[in-house]
């Protein structure tokens, strides 16, 4: 198995608890430690990327979070400029 691999960039993230049914060994994004086969962790999917997917430890997850590392779409969501709602735009309030 290479080294860890590191969690790509993005502006939200997906997280979901998950508990791997394969014998398998994954790499924590966060720590050096690795996640052993059959135990409890996260799967973290960035913003529209399947493929870069990550397994984590809920301690590390959780730890990211509380530093606002791993912000979810609802709370990215949040930051954003609203866009003016559909009336508004229709009647041009202020523009005569």
């Amino acid at each position: 198995m290479s080294g860890p691999r590191r969690l790509v960039d993005a502006r939200w993230y997906e997280l979901r608890p998950s508990h791997s049914g394969r014998p398998r060994t994954y790499a924590c994004p966060f720590c050096p430690r690795k996640l052993p086969a059959f135990n409890e962790h996260v799967l973290i999917r960035p913003e529209g990327s399947g493929e870069n997917r990550r397994h984590a430890h809920i301690a590390c997850v959780r730890k990211a979070r509380a530093a606002g590392r791993l912000p979810s779409r609802e709370e990215w969501l949040a930051t954003q400029p609203r866009r003016r709602g559909f009336f508004a735009r229709l009647f041009r309030r202020g523009a005569r």
